[in-house]
């Protein structure tokens, strides 16, 4: 069950002081925090780029013969791409902590130059030129997508955090919208038939290179992650980071605050580290390394640890199991299996699909820290298995008979794009939000890759399983991607924690690792004092209860650690 914020998280005093502090979330708190803001959009750029992978494949069939008239290769010459993102993420947080955050983005940005390039001599090269390509292309978008969630993530403040992460899914969403209009346009370089011009593909993919180029340059220019520069050593660089993206003094109570939060949370897992390994306590490369395995190992071994991985990797298996990307890649296809006329007219109708998604992505933006991340999920997961199963039920009814029922078919694509409305505004931004999200300091980059790594997986499946579904059980595909989304709901309900407003490092207390042992919590109540945390919330009005009692060991045993975070932090009269 997700664990109860009653009487622990909500009535935390720290977060009831920040909440004061910060006012009130949605559109309000973006205006606020516009630098923030404007530097998480440049850092999205890359998502932009991303659905120029999606192309239609009908492109490439005079270059491509069989890779496109069987249903099994064709699954290959698709989710070869994401086979490619699901290896990105596994690489991702090991450059993200030896080379910091956007460094490590600028990294995946000249790997992804590379795979495109290769993409776009494919006419020359052959077959293997494209797959190749794709397979590299992916490996930079999959390291991309865990980075910059992870980026805006760490330099957003608490009260625009969710809105700021699901910008990567609006920037994926508004880069479907460009790309599915620019395939329709290109679609007609050469005519639509076997005179059609190799510029009709080449141009899309060619173009992906403007945003990720622009999003490698412009990244030179924006600042390092402030809980990146603490965790190594770069405590006075992360204050004036901190200072600037909060656009307030140094010597704001919210900075002090937020600052000592940080070196709190990271001098904890230094001393973590070095108590179970002790050699590798040193942030060198080598370490590094050798830590992305044993971190992720250590994700497996408490119950606290191990309940955010599977929010984190059964969320992202469950986004890609509504079929979101089935109908995004395959989205031509299937408006012709469901009736549309011609290719012209399936791909004016994927078209609509990318604007219907844009759309609907714009207000989870807006409004997703104020209305929490799971209620949305929960609408949005209900609204799409019902789609599904319509879909089904017309796909079943008239799937020998579309000549003569053409409102039937044309229902069924206005189902298809109710689809892609109820996953823009809920799946689509708010899962990769929690695990941006659920993570502690020394586990973040390693713990969202391994969120990542599930959703590149399960794309890569789904991407391979699809066209041979659709050929082989044709409405069952709905059938199962229905009853798919109605199990995410059910997982969400009885595991997914609500995360909204919280600081990463109160993320702790929600999952249950503050005061898992008496150690734990007795090194966090050491290191507030030596870093100046108790003075500082005692100078905001808070008194720090736990240092002047004077229970006995058995009374400190007999509490729980629920009771002892409350003790802990509590608002003074």
């Amino acid at each position: 069950m997700a664990p109860d914020r009653k009487g622990s998280v909500v009535e935390d005093a720290t977060l009831k002081l920040r909440q004061q502090l910060t006012g009130a979330s949605g559109p309000m708190a973006l205006v606020k925090n516009m630098r923030v803001f404007g530097i998480a959009c440049f850092a999205c750029l890359g998502g932009i780029a991303l659905p120029f992978q999606e192309l239609d494949t009908n492109f490439f069939e005079l270059d491509m013969g069989d890779w496109v008239g069987n249903a099994t290769k064709k699954g290959w010459l698709t989710s070869i791409f994401e086979l490619g993102a699901w290896f990105g993420c596994l690489y991702s947080g090991f450059l993200a902590e030896i080379l910091s955050r956007k460094y490590a983005i600028i990294v995946n940005v000249a790997i992804f130059t590379v795979g495109v390039v290769l993409q776009c001599i494919t006419a020359v090269g052959g077959a293997s030129c494209i797959i190749a390509g794709r397979f590299i292309t992916g490996l930079a978008i999959g390291a991309i997508s865990v980075n910059v969630p992870n980026y805006n993530a760490e330099v957003a403040p608490p009260e625009v955090r969710g809105s700021l992460v699901a910008l990567q899914q609006l920037a994926i969403t508004a880069g479907i919208m460009i790309s599915y209009w620019v395939d329709y346009g290109t679609h007609f370089i050469g005519g639509t038939g076997p005179g059609q011009s190799d510029a009709a593909w080449l141009v899309p993919i060619s173009l992906q290179l403007i945003p990720g180029i622009a999003l490698g340059i412009g990244l030179l220019f924006m600042p390092f992650s402030p809980r990146w520069l603490v965790h190594h050593g770069r405590e006075a660089e992360a204050r004036k980071v901190l200072s600037s993206l909060r656009n307030l003094e140094p010597s704001h109570p919210l900075i002090e605050l937020e600052f000592l939060e940080i070196k709190a949370q990271s001098v904890f897992q230094k001393r973590s580290t070095a108590e179970k390994w002790p050699h590798l306590v040193a942030l060198t490369p080598s370490n590094t390394f050798k830590l992305q395995f044993v971190a992720i190992g250590s994700l497996f071994t408490t119950k606290a640890m191990f309940h955010r991985v599977i929010v984190a990797t059964v969320t992202m298996f469950f986004q890609q199991f509504t079929g979101i990307n089935a109908v995004l890649y395959y989205a031509p296809s299937i408006f012709e299996a469901l009736g549309t006329s011609n290719n012209t007219t399936s791909l004016l109708a994927t078209g609509v699909v990318g604007v219907a998604m844009f759309l609907a992505t714009i207000p989870a933006v807006l409004y997703i820290d104020k209305l929490g991340r799971k209620p949305v999920m929960l609408v949005g997961a209900l609204g799409m298995g019902i789609c599904h199963m319509t879909i089904a039920i017309i796909f079943a009814k008239n799937q020998y008979q579309w000549d003569t029922h053409k409102a039937a078919g044309w229902a069924a694509v206005a189902m298809v794009w109710l689809f892609v409305v109820h996953f823009g505004y809920s799946w689509g931004p708010c899962a990769w939000v929690i695990i941006s999200e659920v993570w502690p300091l020394s586990n973040r980059a390693y713990g969202i890759a391994l969120g990542a790594s599930s959703n590149w997986m399960s794309n890569f499946i789904v991407g391979q399983i699809a066209p041979d579904m659709l050929e082989g059980i044709q409405y069952g595909t709905f059938i199962f991607f229905g009853l798919m989304t109605f199990g995410g709901a059910v997982f969400l309900w009885f595991f997914v924690p609500e995360t909204k407003r919280l600081t990463l490092e109160e993320m702790d207390v929600l999952f249950g690792s503050v005061g898992v042992a008496r150690a734990d919590s007795a090194r966090m109540r050491e290191i507030n004092r030596e870093i100046g945390l108790d003075d500082a919330l005692r100078d905001m009005g808070i008194g720090v209860a736990g240092n002047e009692r004077s229970d006995s060991e058995g009374d400190e045993k007999s509490r729980s650690p629920e009771k002892r975070v409350v003790e802990e932090l509590e608002i003074s009269p």
